[in-house]
């Protein structure tokens, strides 16, 4: 099972190569993953790197939630999938982000990895030096979502 957790900071080299943290790479190869999918993310100025078999899952999800029939559904799915490189460690660990995704996503030098369950974020470092949310605001939507009030904003 995967399950990415903690954040880890690297560097890219000059031509946009990292170093896969050891931690997920070993979790990578238990698991029998060789090829990632990477992603810009959906409401943040991230990337994400899905597992291929995560991504084969998640895609699937949507197709049966998809009638394509629909020219608004298949829209929808064009848009989700046209924008996806599949990625490979390379054997010395390391793999490419293309440069068109550095640029969606901020991204120089300094980068940091946050294991995100079944899925991996990358994001600018320097994005992520405060907290996502105040301490105070993330107690109080952890509070209201742990007690299914779900009235938070």
């Amino acid at each position: 099972m995967l399950s990415f957790l903690g954040n880890i900071e690297a560097k890219l080299d000059s031509k946009g190569r990292f170093f896969m943290p050891m931690p997920f790479r070993k979790l990578l190869q238990e698991n029998a993953e060789e090829r990632m999918i990477l992603k810009k993310d959906l409401y943040q100025t991230c990337l994400v790197l899905y597992p291929e078999s995560i991504w084969n899952n998640e895609l699937q999800e949507l197709k049966s939630r998809l009638n394509k029939w629909d020219p608004k559904h298949q829209l929808i799915l064009r848009q989700y999938v046209s924008d996806v490189e599949i990625l490979s460690i390379d054997i010395n660990g390391r793999m490419l982000i293309p440069k068109r995704y550095l640029e969606m996503a901020s991204i120089q030098n300094d980068i940091r990895f946050i294991g995100m369950d079944d899925k991996i974020e990358v994001w600018a470092k320097n994005l992520t030096d405060q907290p996502f949310m105040h301490p105070k605001d993330f107690s109080e939507a952890l509070k209201n979502v742990m007690t299914k009030e779900n009235n938070y904003e």
